[in-house]
C-alpha cells in the first residue's frame, strides 16, 4: 500500500513539473506580446529564456529525463544508419518525378473519359 502512496506521489510531482515547464515556455510566449514595444533582440531572448526553463523544467521530471535517453538512443541508431550516395539520392528523386508526373497525365486522361462518359449520359455539353 505505501508503495502505490509513493508511485502516485512521484506521478503527481512529476505532472506538476510538466506543467511548471508548460507555464514557463507559454510564459516566454504570452511575453513576447506583452513587450511588443521592446526591441526583438529583447523579445528573442525572453521566448528562448523561457524555452530553456521549460526544457529545464522538463529534463527535471521522470518523463523527461526518459524522453532525454530516448533522444540519445535515437542519435546513435542515426549514427549507425547507411546513408545513400549522392547519385542514388539523385536517380530515386529523378524516378519520384517522373513516376508523379506520369500518374498526372494518367488521372488527367482518367479524368477526360470520366466527363466525356457524364455528358454522354446527361446529354449535356455539345
Amino acid at each position: 500500500m505505501n508503495e502505490q502512496v509513493a508511485r502516485t506521489g512521484v506521478a503527481v510531482i512529476d505532472a506538476f513539473k510538466i506543467v511548471l515547464a508548460a507555464a514557463a515556455v507559454l510564459g516566454g510566449v504570452i511575453a513576447w506580446y506583452l513587450l511588443s514595444g521592446q526591441p526583438t533582440a529583447l523579445r528573442i531572448l525572453v521566448v528562448l529564456g523561457g524555452l530553456a526553463a521549460g526544457a529545464g523544467l522538463l529534463y527535471w521530471s521522470a518523463p523527461g529525463r526518459e524522453l532525454w535517453q530516448y533522444v540519445q538512443g535515437s542519435r546513435v541508431e542515426l549514427r549507425k544508419m547507411v546513408w545513400p550516395t549522392s547519385q542514388e539520392t539523385w536517380r530515386t528523386t529523378l524516378v519520384v518525378f517522373v513516376f508523379v508526373v506520369l500518374l498526372g497525365v494518367f488521372f488527367w486522361l482518367v479524368d477526360m473519359l470520366l466527363a466525356w462518359i457524364v455528358r454522354q449520359v446527361t446529354g449535356t455539353g455539345g
